[in-house]
Formats: C-alpha cells, structure tokens, sequence
C-alpha cells in the first residue's frame, strides 16, 4: 500500500490524482483533507472518495494526526493572501518535518513561479506562439529549463516561489521534497480561454504520471530532492522543459493539447 494524503484533494488537480493515481498503480490509498464543504471536482465515479474535513490551519494537531505513517503528502491547499498562504505552507512542510521526516512531500508550485521569463505573453517569441502564429517563427524557442529557479511577478507566483525554497530547504535538510510546477489543469481536461493556454495545458493523467514517477524514483532510492518539474502534456507547441522530468523520474505524458484546437 501506498499510503497518500492530498492537501486540498477535491480540487481539480487533486480529483486528477484520486482518479488517475490508482489506476497507474492500483497500491495506491489516498485520503483527501480539504475544507468542510469545498467541492469535489472529481468526474470520474472510480476516483478515491476517502475525505476528512479539516481546517488544517485552524487545527494543526489534526494534521499531524493525518500525517502519521504517510509514505506520500501531496500539499495543493490555498488560501487568501499571500501571508496566510506562506503561513499554511509553514505548517504543513513543519508537520511533515516533526511527524514523517522520511515522507516524500510533493509541494504545489506552478508555471506562474516562473513569470518573469515569459507572461504575461508579451514578448517575443512567446507573444507570437501564444497568438499560434507559429509559422512565422523560424526556429522554435529553447524551452524554458526545470532547473531555472523561481522568478515570479505577482503574488500567486511568489506563494509558488515559496514552496520551491522549502522543497529546497528539505533537500539541505536531508528530507524528502520536490515541487510540481503545475501547468493549465482543469476537471474537463478541456481547453480554456486563457491566453496561450493550449502550450502551458495539462492532462489530470498526465499530473498523476509526474507525481507517481517522483514517488517510485523516490522509493527507489534515486529521487533529486528539491527539484521543480514542470507538470506539462506532450503538446505540440510546448514550451516547458519536460525532458529533465523525464530523464529523472520516467515522467511519459500521453496527450496533447492540440486535440482540443484541431
């Protein structure tokens, strides 16, 4: 058994990972907390339902409870403002740290952890892709590296950026963390109205294939603590580094966004 806790699981990457998780690995047993009352977003009737509703910051004894004997914690909570977000993200890599410090702790960052280097879309090249006036590029952009470190221009960004310096934090510690740099995910796996969204979309299965390699590479005894991966599809025109995910953790994405444009 693969003893799992999302924080924040009813979400649409959590319902991703309750639906797609157990059917990569059938070992997999996941327990949900989230908020009482927060919506669940899962689709699919097969997706894991074992739900605990808990303010974990307005009772932090009773995610240490959950904690205990966690060989996964997939942290995907938020909550408003920047300093009560960092504040929740404090207590949950601090609990994990106390009660499982050997747990592997997939903390949630984003592609917008990295904006500076290309939203919102305006500069060139990437104002010309997110137009798809892709053939008017004569070559295709380097894509933007895994190992490029944190650099946000707004608030959301920086909450990010605050979860990458504590999986990095973990690493010089001796513990056990990396950070999804999640791309577009949504409970339809559909296309969306945001700009550029068909480079930075990505499959729930697709998310559930990341977090499941980082966990066995891990298990294996083989995981690079404190990396960030991109959570991307195989799209077309993708812009994202996902070669690094793949080489280190057997990340395969299966889909492509362009079926949704076609």
């Amino acid at each position: 058994m693969i003893d799992t806790l999302l924080i924040g699981g009813r979400g649409a990457i959590g319902s991703g990972l309750r639906t797609y998780l157990p059917k990569l690995d059938a070992d997999y047993r996941i327990t949900s907390v989230d908020l009482p009352g927060a919506e669940d977003k899962a689709t699919d009737p097969a997706a894991q339902r074992d739900f605990v509703d808990l303010d974990i910051t307005g009772d932090p004894q009773g995610l240490r409870k959950l904690l205990d004997g966690r060989d996964l914690v997939v942290y995907l909570a938020r909550t408003n403002s920047l300093k009560s977000m960092n504040a929740m993200t404090d207590l949950v890599f601090e609990s994990v740290r106390d009660i499982c410090p050997e747990t592997l702790i997939v903390g949630s960052s984003s592609v917008h952890a990295v904006n500076e280097a290309y939203w919102p879309f305006e500069k060139e090249p990437y104002a010309t892709i997110a137009t798809r006036r892709v053939e008017e590029l004569d070559t295709w952009p380097e894509p933007l590296s895994a190992m490029m470190e944190a650099c946000p221009n707004d608030d959301y960004g920086e909450e990010k950026a605050y979860v990458e310096r504590w999986a990095q934090r973990f690493a010089t510690e001796g513990h056990h963390a990396v950070s999804t740099r999640w791309g577009g995910i949504n409970p339809r796996n559909g296309n969306a109205s945001e700009i550029g969204y068909f480079t930075v979309w990505c499959h729930q299965e697709d998310a559930a294939r990341l977090v499941n390699g980082c966990y066995k590479t891990h298990r294996d005894g083989n995981l690079r603590s404190g990396a960030h991966y991109f959570v991307i599809s195989n799209n077309k025109y993708n812009i994202f580094d996902i070669e690094t995910p793949r080489r280190e953790v057997g990340y395969e994405p299966t889909h492509d966004s362009e079926l949704f444009y076609e």
